[in-house]
């Protein structure tokens, strides 16, 4: 560990951003040549003052906070451990909550202006969402491993289903399965991650259990929903992905369906903003 290496080394990636390539406005008048502190803070989600004193070395985050900070400056791979190693913390799993995303979809991301988007991982893990996908299915849940992601939650917890109709259940639950075995299948069977999730799934849902005896297996790349809004009510959408090379992560965004009010209802989401409704449909996909 070595803080004040982390800070000087924080203090690079910054300087190196310019805000347009996070979204944010240039502004006329600029006296650093990249993001100041204050924007690299609002990006990761932490105080002004608890950032500048990780820039001064004073300080050691969290995994949560460095994923968040790596997010934020768009490190690669290799800075993105670099991070991990100087605040002495893990370098996390490729499937876990806080794993690194390519700059590259992060790019993407910022670039769907109004449109619901978010990154997950091959299990289903919410890893990053721009405020519209929040508005529409909910913030992330909290926890950590595949029991944060939703198609285990789907599975574990029956309010998580509320975000879709009841009679769109039954085909959510074979996308869901099917889609989970190609994913378990990729990271081969000494992946533990995904064979405790399994094991654990198998366990506690006879649903589950039956549907994973089928053998069906299908990687999702597009799929129409029918999402269940507390303000909007059913809004009827595209959910179209785009996955890595080695499909461990996918970008997902949501386009209204023709012929339906669906473009109205999304447009209403930037009026209406970050609704406060049960958790049961947070994380949703």
């Amino acid at each position: 560990m070595d803080l004040v290496e982390l800070g000087g080394f924080l203090k690079s990636r910054r300087d190196r951003i310019r805000p347009s390539d996070v979204g944010l406005p240039t502004g006329p008048r600029r006296r650093v040549p990249g993001l100041r502190r204050d924007e690299v803070a609002q990006l990761a989600g932490a105080s002004v003052d608890y950032y500048i004193e990780l820039e001064r070395g004073r300080a050691q985050p969290s995994e949560q906070m460095l994923a968040a900070i790596a997010r934020a400056l768009r490190l690669t791979r290799d800075e993105r451990d670099h991070l991990y190693h100087l605040a002495g913390r893990p370098v996390p799993a490729a499937g876990s909550a806080v794993a690194h995303v390519h700059p590259g979809m992060l790019d993407l991301l910022d670039r769907l202006v109004g449109t619901p988007a978010r990154v997950i991982t091959d299990l289903h893990v919410v890893l990053v969402q721009n405020s519209l996908a929040q508005a529409l299915l909910g913030a992330v849940p909290p926890g950590t491993g595949p029991q944060a992601g939703f198609v285990y939650r789907w599975f574990t917890d029956p309010e998580s289903r509320a975000l879709y109709p009841a009679e769109d259940h039954s085909r959510h639950s074979e996308n869901f399965v099917a889609d989970l075995r190609a994913a378990v299948a990729r990271r081969g069977p000494k992946d533990l991650e995904s064979a405790a999730m399994v094991a654990e799934l198998l366990r506690r849902s006879a649903e589950f259990a039956e549907l994973w005896g089928r053998h069906d297996v299908a990687v999702r790349r597009m799929d129409a929903k029918r999402i269940v809004h507390p303000v909007l009510g059913v809004v009827e959408v595209n959910c179209l992905n785009l996955l890595a090379e080695d499909g461990s992560q996918r970008l997902l965004w949501f386009s209204p369906v023709a012929g339906t009010d669906a473009a109205e209802k999304l447009e209403l989401l930037s009026v209406l903003g970050v609704q406060d409704w049960a958790s049961s449909g947070a994380g949703a996909e």
